[in-house]
């Protein structure tokens, strides 16, 4: 096992501008308005146990039907840039709606708005150039990230600010384009070569 920080950093910061748990703040305020207290570590665990279980299981689903990895994160890609899109021009094109009490922490929070389709994507399509054992670091570092902002989230946007919280989130979009195109262009020649 090869631990490579390049790659840790790397895999850390493109998880971390998908999953966009900063630019969530705001969700995660409302969600706590309307449903009372949100157990951040189950929701933090569930997330990290979804995104590694799709990480080795991910590529096997794809192969029993008939996916590569290439094709697979050249698709990852487009979702990249559609969330990327919704970021930096503060629009919504998917809607969650309203969940039960009891369920808020695993559903929605822990999936789909942490462990969701943008970030179990990502995780296959950073497979297709990282090593796993960097990436699984990763997704370690970014679920502790996840467990100590929903701890202090309240305390966060107070700090921050809407005006803060809008200009991060702007610029986590225009990094997550960045890292679209590059995906697309990288996984597009291996599909073409």
């Amino acid at each position: 096992m090869q631990l490579d920080f390049k790659q840790i950093f790397t895999a850390f910061m493109v998880l971390f501008a998908v999953i966009d748990i900063i630019g969530n703040i705001p969700i995660i305020i409302d969600l706590r308005k309307k449903v009372g207290h949100i157990q951040s570590e189950k929701a933090a665990l569930i997330a990290g146990i979804i995104m590694i279980v799709f990480l080795f299981l991910g590529k096997s689903l794809l192969s029993l039907i008939g996916i590569d990895v290439n094709s697979f994160a050249v698709a990852g890609a487009f979702i990249l840039f559609f969330i990327a899109l919704e970021m930096i021009l503060g629009i919504t094109l998917y809607k969650q709606e309203d969940s039960n009490p009891l369920t808020a922490s695993v559903f929605p929070l822990a999936f789909p708005l942490i462990a969701g389709p943008g970030s179990l994507t990502t995780l296959l399509s950073l497979r297709a150039e990282f090593a796993i054992e960097n990436i699984i670091v990763a997704v370690i570092c970014n679920v502790i990230f996840i467990y100590i902002v929903l701890k202090t989230s309240a305390r966060i946007e107070r700090v921050l600010g809407p005006n803060g919280i809008n200009i991060i989130r702007k610029v986590f979009g225009v990094i997550l384009l960045a890292i679209a195109v590059k995906l697309f262009a990288h996984n597009i020649k291996e599909l073409l070569a």
